[in-house]
């Protein structure tokens, strides 16, 4: 079992939160002294605070900035092909 207060920020995560749960990516985007800023990627981008004591069932990998860059290209496609699949709709 981990922590919040494991991750630093400025990081992006593949965690899980309960053993249960869905494998997500997050970010760690500011911390205070006993909380942090997060955003997850879901389908939307979710945002919220954690406790630095929060738990984390695994954190499966911080991700090198290749696997980010990679990850933020397709991303940011997926989002761009949806705009334009709503755009066709509306003619």
């Amino acid at each position: 079992m981990y922590s919040y207060g494991l991750l630093e920020p400025g990081c992006y995560y593949l965690i899980q939160e309960k053993k249960d749960d869905s494998i997500r990516l997050m970010r760690v985007a500011t911390e205070t002294d006993h909380c942090l800023y997060v955003f997850f990627y879901d389908d939307q981008l979710i945002t919220g605070w954690k406790r630095k004591g929060d738990p984390i069932h695994d954190i499966i990998e911080c991700l090198t900035d290749e696997h980010v860059a990679e990850w933020e290209k397709q991303y940011n496609d997926g989002s761009n092909q949806e705009q334009d699949s709503y755009h066709e709709d509306e003619e």
